[in-house]
């Protein structure tokens, strides 16, 4: 996470590993959470199977440990953040 905030704001992580969106709604769910004020990039990643994940106390899936950096292509760069109106 480095100085970065989380994707809900924490500052620390939620879970030791890296959260992996199922499919386009999750994906969405993911980047409408933003709370960084910033633009959000959206990566694929490959290699990955699904039984190496790990299920959050929340129902959301994460892979516990390293992503290589070859294993990963991005899809969707600098989308805007969402603002939530009142």
């Amino acid at each position: 996470m480095g100085a970065a905030p989380g994707i809900a704001g924490s500052r620390r992580p939620e879970q030791e590993g890296c959260f992996l969106a199922a499919d386009d709604f999750e994906r969405d769910w993911f980047v409408r959470m933003n709370n960084t004020g910033g633009a959000v990039d959206v990566w694929e990643v490959r290699s990955i199977d699904a039984d190496d994940l790990i299920q959050s106390p929340e129902g959301y899936y994460y892979f516990p440990g390293v992503i290589a950096a070859s294993d990963l292509r991005l899809v969707q760069q600098d989308l805007p953040p969402v603002h939530h109106h009142p």
